[in-house]
């Protein structure tokens, strides 16, 4: 047992191996014993945990890890760290020539002296990520793509609409940053992995220095209803970005956890 948030208490190993139990069972359903799946490894936590849940689930020969960056990716050894941790089978795609290609063509009818390329920076290389992981699915044939966002992440915001949000279906996207870190450390991934501040690798700041607020106040709303000091503008941030969880709905593993506020009390 271990506390994560607070005063609930969270079992590791338990919702571990549900998780898994619900991977197998999604398979079962939806697939046949030779489909793999296809995850993209970016280096952190989410898509570090979920390849070793579908590796427990389904055996590491059916699991294919790719690594995706866009021109120097600075922490790339840590995606290379998990991969080779795992003993997956894993490519490393470049899409640096895609996003100057689309960029330098836009930029020809839409000139970034007449407008804004910020949200474009900031989205667009995630949502060709995305393509490039369903291409190499239907590539190797038989493959479904694993999502890897997790709860307090989705509840902020910080998913790229169609994007990281998207994907065949989702193992940890009802589970906190909290509960990610406890699950990983439950089952022996590396540490320095773990417990890496989350960012989007993009605009040099962590998620937590860019929200200004951290994880832990965001998990403590969700799973205790505990109001921290920012929960006004947590709320705000939440109702923004709300129709992205209203229009995705992928399939996904829902844990037996208490889930509260606005999203959903119970």
């Amino acid at each position: 047992m271990s506390n994560v948030s607070g005063s609930y208490t969270f079992d590791a190993g338990q919702v571990y191996k549900a998780c898994i139990e619900w991977i197998q069972g999604w398979f079962s359903a939806n697939a046949n014993s030779k489909t793999i799946t296809v995850i993209g490894i970016s280096g952190g936590k989410d898509s570090a945990l979920t390849a070793k849940l579908l590796t427990d689930a389904l055996g590491k020969d059916r699991v294919v890890g790719v690594m995706l960056p866009n021109g120097e990716q600075k922490d790339i050894a840590d995606s290379q760290k998990v991969c080779s941790f795992l003993g997956i089978k894993n490519y490393t795609i470049n899409i640096n020539n895609a996003y100057n290609g689309l960029t330098d063509e836009l930029q020809k009818y839409l000139p970034a002296d007449d407008y804004s390329y910020t949200n474009y920076k900031t989205n667009t290389p995630a949502r060709l990520r995305m393509t490039t992981l369903y291409g190499i699915a239907a590539v190797l044939g038989n493959a479904m793509v694993a999502n890897t966002c997790n709860l307090s992440e989705d509840v902020m915001g910080y998913s790229t609409f169609y994007g990281d949000s998207a994907g065949s279906f989702a193992p940890i996207s009802k589970l906190t940053t909290d509960e990610v870190v406890a699950l990983g450390d439950y089952a022996g991934m590396p540490k320095e992995i773990m417990h890496k501040a989350p960012s989007d690798g993009m605009c040099g700041k962590t998620d937590e220095e860019s929200l200004g607020w951290t994880y832990h106040e965001v998990n403590e709303l969700i799973r205790e209803n505990k109001k921290g000091p920012h929960y006004e503008d947590i709320i705000e941030r939440w109702k923004k970005n709300k129709f992205k969880l209203d229009i995705i709905q992928l399939p996904c593993f829902v844990p037996e956890l208490p889930l509260y506020s606005v999203w959903g009390a119970k």
